[in-house]
């Protein structure tokens, strides 16, 4: 498979198109505040030492590969509980707090497929740390949300392979957060009609 994607990508891409692209096809980054405060955080996750607890192995950091579906990444941490088959576990940390939408859960999805396949096993559930409120989430890495991440990595890999960059998204609270904010111009694009104008000329 030609174009291998990060992990991390997928959560951009369904938190944003428009955002996915602006980073992974025009190459473009800004920090903010919680760009900055994630990044701190991932860098003291990745830091600690492994360790064991019991039964429970924790590594950190760990990288992962799926040929099948064409991701890499490294995973913030790796529960391995003894047994046969051993049971893996892994967790992702975010800095702020649980949202209704399934942004973070794809990428633990992924995450999972990725484990699978390095491993021969079936990766059943993962979890999320929320820094903000001190929360740890378990999510079940069901049929649904495997279907829908695997949707969202033949998305994100079309539009990689098109290099286009989309319009903003039509939900406008999450230009709020994001730091490409001044980059995007999200609210210019939003009243600029003349790609709708072009568009239509092609159609006729």
């Amino acid at each position: 498979m030609d174009e291998v994607l990060a992990i991390s990508a997928l959560q951009h891409y369904a938190y944003c198109p428009r955002q996915y692209a602006l980073i992974h096809v025009e190459q473009v980054w800004s920090e903010n505040r919680y760009t900055a405060e994630g990044r701190i955080l991932h860098k003291r996750v990745d830091a600690a030492d492994p360790e064991q607890r019991g039964t429970t192995r924790f590594e950190r950091g760990v990288s992962v590969l799926s040929t099948a579906f064409g991701l890499t990444g490294k995973l913030d941490l790796l529960e391995i509980e003894s047994g046969d088959p051993p049971k893996y576990t892994p967790v992702e940390y975010k800095r702020g707090k649980p949202k209704t939408e399934d942004w973070d859960q794809i990428q633990l999805c992924a995450q999972a497929l990725c484990i699978e396949e390095m491993r021969d096993v079936k990766v059943e559930e993962g979890a999320i740390w929320y820094w903000e409120v001190r929360q740890r989430v378990k999510v079940e890495i069901d049929r649904s949300l495997r279907e829908t991440t695997i949707e969202i990595i033949d998305q994100a890999r079309e539009l990689l392979v098109q290099g286009r960059t989309p319009p903003p998204t039509p939900h406008k609270k999450r230009c709020r957060a994001c730091s490409l904010a001044d980059i995007c111009q999200p609210q210019r694009f939003r009243t600029d009609r003349s790609g709708d104008y072009v568009t239509r000329l092609f159609e006729e």
